[in-house]
């Protein structure tokens, strides 16, 4: 059962005195209990405590910067609907950020960092100036507090880039109103001070709380981590991607940490060589002092969270402890579509891209895992489409709970923030970049891979092989960067990841190319076309693989076993008819719902006009009377429309023209950059505009520079892939 969740529940009753401060912070007080009496006492430090950890029991955290805004990328996209973008997600969702100046949902979300920081501030501080504040138990208090300090700064400087910078919490007097910080200084700030707090803190086995409460796995972790946004790449003010060594001066303190290495030796950590370093200490720092197994399922720490288990001094180190009906939309905006469930309903806004799909091997247990393939609708499971698919690491239909017919929103889902295979993968790439391959680095992919293919076939192929095939840094870079997507997809990872390896761009256009050339074999007469040949050659490749999916229902439970694939990514040999007539189907029509499983034809968008007489229509009804082979054209609409007849060998004089073009699915994921083409420029307009509500209350602060308001907000353009005309239609 769940350890220790309440703290998502509990208001800030005993938190900290605040002063009233300036509307950029909009901190509201929790208490008027004065500073000395709360943190004289652990009890009532830790009410102050669980104030900081309410905030991610909000909306802007629970379903926005949790998982909805955390797209759209490589992996996770959900597509908007057409029509140009206004003030909401969907130019999120589009990489359109200059049309959500006025979204309230920015206001909420930069308020609510910035809140959780200003209460970790005071935590920090309080403690410090406690007479109790050396204590075991007030020193676990402040690594949590410092712990979240540096995860919404993290939350911050991923979608915002750089921001304000606060080290002291609000004050009368203070400064309050604040312009942006570089966020490689602020990454070093928050490095600093998790440096120094770590060694005081309690691993997740020995703290109340476990798993469910901030602990050292996670803050050795986040080191990690943060060290590695620290030595990659990040958006600058003049729009360009670089990294601090490219235009900061290193000598400054500001950018530098000191911190004790393996050997016990005192270091300072300046370029990014130095805090990839870092990331590579602290990876293995975890793995001496608390080493672990993945479990050899990789279901197992999703389904443990849809079961409400929590389980220390295992693969996850930190879960955001969300409570039923108080916050949490995992199973709700992220995870499998419910429609109409004994167990609630969603509204699902996190997907992943048919692109994604396709990349897994074929015994890669994580695909069927992660992707979730399948819906719920009054308690029945059906296919979903692949440009529908939800996140299958959280089904509500699961969950141990009664949640009830009626229930959306919070669930009591855990999430996770950080597993043991994150670290292990951070190793590989921190070996790697300064080493290259070596076998430290192949063993902590090892295990990671191993995992994935446990009991596979292919294994000596899929593992040993594999990795031992990575003999050069670039192609173990390459392979820690596809590794990852496989590891953590779903998890809200990968957006700011892309960001750091500058790599963003690069990924979203080769999921458009691979989307497009899917599509295009899905049509013989379209791909054996020498033009289309010579534009997309690896066209040809995806011919084998499924144009839509075949499936048999072979159970009751209303769970994804219910559903027997014919081959979960590969066309069959034999037609449609044969495949039909053994009992396969790929759609299922339930009174008036349809319920399809529409794979590579999906991902194409074929155009057909006809002409007549030198006027041009948009529609064309073909008839052919089997008595006379009488064939009756109506082209157009009524009452403009127009009727021809033609008798049998004779020639219809229409001509129908079919433009094959990316689908609006694809072109609208990315429409935002470079306005939907296929190639962009290679800068994404991926950071968030600081609201016009904050601004109008700063008189430091704009959105000037970054790129953010010069991204189009059009709909998006469909590139064309070829015209086919067939005359005499």
């Amino acid at each position: 059962m769940k350890l220790y969740n309440k703290y998502i529940a509990i208001a800030a009753i005993g938190a900290m005195s605040l002063s009233s401060c300036s509307d950029v912070l909009d901190v509201e007080s929790p208490s008027q209990i004065d500073d000395v009496t709360v943190f004289a006492s652990p009890e009532y430090t830790l009410q102050a405590l669980y104030g900081a950890y309410n905030l991610f029991g909000q909306d802007s955290y629970t379903s926005r910067m949790c998982g909805v805004y955390m797209q759209n990328t490589d992996v996770e996209a959900s597509a908007p609907s057409a029509g140009v973008p206004s003030s909401d997600r969907r130019a999120v969702w589009s990489l359109q950020p200059s049309a959500i100046t006025g979204f309230a949902d920015m206001t909420n979300m930069w308020n609510h960092n910035l809140q959780a920081i200003d209460r970790a501030n005071q935590i920090i501080e309080g403690i410090n100036a406690s007479a109790a504040g050396n204590t075991d138990e007030m020193q676990q208090m402040k690594g949590e507090a410092v712990c979240i300090k540096a995860f919404r700064y993290y939350l911050m400087c991923g979608l915002w880039g750089d921001v304000p910078y606060y080290d002291k919490a609000s004050k009368w007097g203070g400064e309050l109103d604040k312009p942006r910080t570089d966020k490689f200084v602020v990454y070093s700030r928050i490095l600093q001070q998790l440096v120094d707090i770590e060694p005081h803190m309690k691993f997740s086995d020995t703290n109340s709380g476990g798993i469910e409460r901030m602990n050292r796995d996670f803050a050795i972790g986040m080191i990690a981590r943060l060290a590695l946004f620290r030595a990659g790449y990040a958006k600058t003010y003049n729009n360009e991607m670089k990294r601090a060594d490219d235009y900061l001066d290193l000598s400054n303190d500001s950018l530098k940490v000191t911190y004790t290495n393996l050997s016990g030796q005192q270091v300072t950590a300046a370029t990014h060589t130095e805090y990839v370093q870092m990331a590579k200490d602290y990876c293995q720092k975890l793995i001496q002092l608390k080493p672990r197994s993945l479990y050899p399922d990789f279901n197992t720490p999703f389904a443990n969270e849809n079961s409400y288990v929590c389980e220390n001094n295992a693969e996850i180190l930190y879960e955001i402890a969300f409570v039923e009906s108080m916050g949490g939309d995992v199973g709700w905006s992220i995870g499998v579509t419910n429609g109409s469930s004994s167990n609630g309903n969603t509204t699902n806004q996190v997907g992943l891209t048919p692109s994604y799909y396709l990349s897994f091997g074929d015994y890669d247990q994580r695909r069927d895992v992660t992707c979730g393939k399948w819906q719920h609708q009054a308690d029945i499971v059906y296919p979903t489409e692949a440009t529908g698919m939800g996140i299958g690491k959280w089904d509500r239909y699961l969950a141990t709970k009664d949640l009830g017919s009626s229930s959306s929103k919070g669930t009591g889902i855990n999430y996770p923030l950080m597993r043991y295979s994150d670290i292990l993968l951070m190793l590989a790439e921190a070996e790697n970049e300064l080493n290259g391959p070596t076998a430290l680095a192949k063993e902590a992919l090892t295990q990671v891979r191993a995992r994935a293919f446990n009991q596979s076939p292919t294994y000596s192929q899929d593992v040993t092989e594999y990795i031992a095939n990575l003999t050069s840094k670039e192609a173990f870079f390459n392979a820690i960067v596809d590794e990852r997507a496989w590891e953590f997809g779903g998890e809200g990872l990968r957006r700011f990841d892309l960001i750091r390896w500058n790599l963003y761009a690069q990924k979203i256009e080769q999921a458009m190319r691979t989307m497009l050339c899917w599509g295009i074999s899905t049509y013989e007469d379209l791909l054996a076309l020498p033009e289309v040949q010579a534009a997309y050659p690896e066209a040809a490749d995806y011919v084998k693989y499924a144009d839509k999916l075949w499936w048999k229902r072979v159970g009751t439970t209303n769970t994804k076993a219910d559903l027997q694939w014919y081959s979960p990514k590969y066309r069959p040999e034999v037609d449609d008819a044969t495949m039909e007539a053994d009992g396969w189907m790929y759609q299922e029509v339930v009174g008036s719902s349809t319920y399809r499983s529409r794979w590579g034809t999906q991902l194409i968008k074929r155009v057909s006009t006809y002409s007549y007489n030198g006027t041009s229509y948009a529609s064309c009804t073909k008839t052919k009377d089997a008595n006379t082979g009488v064939t009756t054209y109506v082209l157009g609409t009524a009452p403009s429309s127009v009727t021809i007849t033609v008798e049998p060998g004779a020639e219809s004089g229409v001509t129908r023209t079919d433009s094959y073009q990316a689908s609006d699915y694809a072109t609208r994921l990315y429409r935002g950059y470079a306005n939907g083409a296929l190639k962009g420029n290679g800068i994404v307009p991926f950071l968030l505009p600081i609201s016009v509500t904050t601004l109008n209350a700063s008189d430091v602060l704009s959105n000037d520079g970054y790129g953010i308001l010069d991204n189009n907000t059009g709909e998006g353009i469909n590139a064309e892939v070829a015209k086919i005309v067939k005359e005499n239609y």
